[in-house]
This record gives C-alpha cells, structure tokens and sequence, in this order.
C-alpha cells in the first residue's frame, strides 16, 4: 500500500502539471498513467499554444497559462520548441470578419492586443496568405510548441520535484472508505490518499460517474498532417474564422495541418479518415498557395473529451470531498494545462483557486 496526500489520475498536461504544482509546494503526490505520460491527447495535438478565439470567462486562466509559458524552461527544463510566432486568425468573408472584429472589442480589457488587419494589410504582412482571405485578426503573442516534447516533460519535471510517477499502471478501482480513497491497480499497485484529482482525459467521465457525477462527455478524434520540409515562409500559426483548417510551420521546415475529424480504432486509438484529409488538402491549397503540390508524409489522430457546451469541468466534486476534476478540454488543454493544474493544485493547499472557475463546475450538468 503507497501512502499519499495525493493521487493524480492521468499523465496529460493537466495532470503532470497539477502533479508538479503540488510537488513544488512539499505535498506528496503520485501520478498513475495507465499508458505513457503525454501520450494521448496532449502529446498527439495540433501544437497551438494560443489565447486568441477562447470564450471570455477562459480568459483569466488562459492569460495565466501565457505567463507560466513565459518561463518555459524554468518550469520544465527544456524550451519544447516553444515560439511566441503570433497566431493569425483567418476570415473568409466579410461576416467571418466582423465576427473577429466583434471578438476584438469584446476582448480589450484582457490584454491580448489583437490586431485586425484588412484586406491588403494581410497581403502586405502575410503575402503567402491565399487570396480566398478577406482578413485576419493577429495576436503576436500567441504561439506554438512542440506536444511531443512538452507533456511529457512536465511528468518529469514532477518527478524531478519529488513527485512519484507510475507509467503504464492501469487503474482498476477507485473508492473511498470514509477517509481516504482507495485506489487499485492492474499491476497490483495499491495507493491510498486524501485527494484524488480526476485528470483521465477523455475517460474521466467514467471516475466522475462512479462517484454519482454523471457528465454527457463523448470523444471525438482530431485529423492532423504533417509535410515535408518546405523552404520557411509561414511565421505565425494560423486558424480560421469557423474552423476547418488550422496550420503552423516549425523550423525544419514541416508544415503541421490539421482540421476535421478521425475515427476510432479502440478505446484507445484512433486514425484520421482520408475524407478528413483530403479536405485539409483541399482547403490548405486556397488558404496557403505555397502548400500546392507539398507531399504529406505521416498522418495522425488522437483522442479528445467533449462536453455539449464545449467547456471543460474544473474544480471540486459536487458530491465527494477530496475529489477535484479537470478534463473535457475539447482540444484547449495544451494551452490551458499548466493554469489548470496550478489552479487544483491551490484547491489541494489552500482550498480555493486564485483564478475564477465557478464557470467550470461539474454542477452544471446536475438536474
């Protein structure tokens, strides 16, 4: 039996960052992966590391994310490939752009400088932008990052803090005995402890259900390509106004796409349809001429949690004390995770959260 103050449940970037919240502050934590730390989701998304386009109430938590991004390497110990590049956010039509407007001026208490660009300030600043855009909103200190490098050196950066991480550990049961919960493991790994955070990913819900928490979460399955390596003329990562394609360009060369939806595999693995791919293509061509002709060379999917209001669930249990959620991301977790887990972290050691998550709560979804 492994005593603890708290158990983590899941090795993504919230998880791994709560852990090492916790284990900075002296609590003794322990993290189960049942696969590999940063293996699903956050080590497997688009890489976009931005502000711009979240709703306004995950704005205070996502400005906290920018700034412990800020210092990168002092959190982590290495850089993750991390660039504030900017993030240009596209519109192709006059609507898409008012609607970026609109986002502007709702936005300017928050600090993220947007700045909107027409027509031919687009041109002049991004000539390799396709004609088919009529605008862009910018916000420069918006980015991007390398997901395979960063989630799973947050684990480490745990453990290096004194956090004990348990990879490949397949949780089997979890309960509490009136004063501690109970965990058990398909290995055969026993764990007790006060505080249990709920950071599963797309299967937490299971956990929040075993605890009379329903929650009406289903998964979905981002489609993400990369290319070969192109001479360098995309300096920002860029979305779209409405969504279908978002794309980024790293210093080899590659150009990362993404856009649409996959299919799942199992439970746990999931691959991108070619209809999803093919409309990336498609769409990549108009938006980004320079890309016509580009060979694709790997192609990829993962597995993401979402909920009807494509909010996530953040904070203590509505039924269990001791029992803290954070999951249902709907891809924003990469940017958002180290806010998040900073944020349970100070549930744990202080009981309440500097930054405003009552929007978050699991109560929303209660009769």
């Amino acid at each position: 039996m492994i005593d603890s103050e708290v158990i983590v449940l899941g090795g993504g970037i919230v998880g791994a960052s709560a852990a090492l919240m916790l284990a900075q502050k002296g609590r003794r934590v322990v993290l189960l992966e049942r696969d590999f730390c940063g293996s699903h989701s956050s080590g497997v998304n688009y890489g976009g590391v931005r502000r711009q386009g979240r709703p306004l109430h995950q704005l205070p938590l996502s400005q906290r994310a920018h700034e412990l991004w800020s210092d990168l390497p002092g959190l982590i110990g290495i850089d993750g490939e991390y660039v504030r590049s900017g993030h240009l956010k596209l519109a192709r039509s006059h609507d898409d752009l008012a609607a970026l407007q609109a986002y502007a001026d709702a936005t300017r208490g928050f600090g993220l400088g947007l700045q909107m660009l027409d027509h031919a300030q687009l041109r002049a600043r991004f000539p390799w932008v396709g004609d088919v855009a009529v605008g862009a909103s910018l916000c420069p200190e918006d980015g991007h990052a390398n997901p395979r490098l960063v989630s799973p050196a947050f684990a480490r950066a745990a453990q290096h803090h004194g956090a004990r991480v348990m990879e490949q550990t397949e949780v089997t049961q979890v309960e509490h005995d009136g004063q501690l919960f109970q965990v058990r493991c398909a290995n055969g790994v026993q764990l007790q402890a006060r505080w249990l955070l709920n950071c599963a990913g797309a299967w937490a819900s299971t956990v929040a259900a075993q605890f009379g928490e329903p929650v009406p979460m289903t998964s979905a399955h981002p489609a993400m390509l990369v290319t070969e390596p192109l001479p360098v003329v995309m300096d920002v990562s860029t979305g779209v106004e409405g969504g279908g394609i978002y794309a980024r360009q790293v210093a080899r060369g590659n150009c990362i796409l993404g856009g649409g939806r996959g299919f799942a595999l199992s439970p746990q693995q999931a691959r991108p349809g070619q209809a999803a791919v093919l409309e990336i293509l498609r769409n990549a061509g108009e938006l980004y001429p320079f890309l016509k002709g580009a060979q694709a060379i790997r192609t990829w999917s993962g597995t993401e949690g979402y909920l009807p209001d494509h909010e996530p669930v953040i904070g203590d249990s509505s039924t269990q004390p001791g029992l803290l959620h954070g999951f249902g991301f709907a891809g924003a977790g990469f940017q958002l995770g180290p806010a998040v887990g900073e944020a349970l972290a100070e549930i744990v050691c202080t009981g309440a959260s500097r930054q405003p998550i009552e929007a978050f709560s699991i109560r929303r979804f209660q009769a």
